[in-house]
């Protein structure tokens, strides 16, 4: 008996009600950026988050700084692209790795930056946070 096994083939596992809100809260917190919104990135976030960007180690007044406060252009507009890798959850703690792809609009330039991250979050009050961000630039054009 032969038994071929095609990758694409393979059911996809279904996602816990968990593992759908860690996506979420990172598809969200990645929303608020694009959207230039600080009140809401922070809800997204523990008050100590730490990134480790290009690195740097970042907390959240760098983010803002850099992502929020630099990108003034009238006409800036970030479109973000998600493939989920791994997502896990243990209780009050979650991890996911994927890969973002962002597609940046600015002073009528349009660049696309792709990276490879991984996220640790903290459950607080029933609401998953980011707490580490750990970023890998694969490509910028």
């Amino acid at each position: 008996m032969i038994i071929w096994l095609t990758p694409s083939l393979r059911a996809q596992q279904a996602l816990t009600k968990d593992q759908e809100q860690v996506q979420q809260t990172v598809v969200k917190m990645f929303d608020a950026l694009s959207n230039r919104d600080s009140i809401k990135l922070k809800n997204y976030c523990t008050t100590d988050i730490t990134l480790y960007e290009y690195g740097q180690i970042w907390n959240m007044d760098t983010l803002i700084h850099k992502a929020i406060s630099m990108n003034t252009a009238v006409d800036f507009q970030r479109t973000n692209t998600f493939e989920f890798i791994r997502t896990e959850t243990d209780k009050n703690i979650a991890w996911v790795t994927y890969k973002l792809s962002s597609v940046f609009i600015k002073n009528g330039k349009q660049t696309t930056i792709q990276w490879l991250e991984t996220v640790l979050l903290n459950k607080q009050k029933g609401q998953w946070k980011i707490k580490n961000l750990h970023s890998t630039l694969l490509n910028k054009n």
